[in-house]
């Protein structure tokens, strides 16, 4: 898949910052709207994040956004109609490394971040979904906006992310045809080396910049 922009990155850390005190009380597009107002704060102000401390980023990432993001749902999404072929121990695996995966990439652009300008577009829901997408528009000097919107359900009182589209290319699926390839060449225990592969190697990288 291509890289992933900065810009995703900074946004995805944008939903996990004070989630906890917030889900269960504020529509999915107030929630959004608020918390990335903070989080952009703080990676503007965090001088190590911005030197590229990949490993601080991965901290935060770990920390703020990981337990309101659906990895389960996501990996289903990404592994597509190869899912059902996989045993409950293939699947708990491609899920975790599919979670360190987009953790590490999400981690390694956001050192990248500097000074975008983010729109919030209206909510098209009816106040009884539970499936709902917030749109946003990303705008930076010199550069055309970047639509990034975020798939989210809800699941009990929460609301949680399992899918972000780029210019209406989702995250996930966008994989798909990759992890595909690689059921087709060595089945779901080759997809799964695969992405073990891929993050040991982000990992290299992450070991090198500390």
């Amino acid at each position: 898949m291509k890289k992933i922009s900065s810009l995703i990155a900074a946004l995805v850390l944008g939903l996990g910052v004070q989630f906890a005190a917030l889900a269960d009380s504020v529509a999915p597009d107030a929630l959004v709207k608020g918390v990335t107002d903070d989080v952009i704060t703080i990676v503007r102000q965090d001088k190590a994040i911005q030197s590229g401390d990949t490993r601080k980023a991965v901290e935060l990432v770990e920390t703020k956004v990981l337990p309101y993001f659906d990895f389960a749902h996501m990996t289903r999404l990404a592994v597509g109609k190869d899912w059902k072929q996989a045993s409950a121990d293939q699947k708990a695996q491609l899920t975790q490394e599919f979670k360190t995966l987009l953790v590490r990439t999400y981690s390694n652009a956001l050192t990248q971040y500097r000074n975008q300008q983010i729109d919030f577009k209206p909510l098209k829901a009816k106040p009884e979904d539970t499936d709902v997408l917030v749109r946003t528009e990303v705008r930076q000097a010199g550069a055309k906006p970047v639509q990034i919107d975020y798939s989210l359900d809800k699941q009990g009182d929460s609301w949680k992310v399992y899918d972000v589209m780029v210019a209406g290319v989702s995250l996930v699926t966008n994989y798909r045809d990759s992890f595909g390839q690689e059921v087709r060449a060595g089945g779901i225990d080759g997809l799964i080396k695969s992405l073990k592969d891929k993050n040991k190697q982000l990992e290299t990288t992450v070991s090198a910049k500390k």
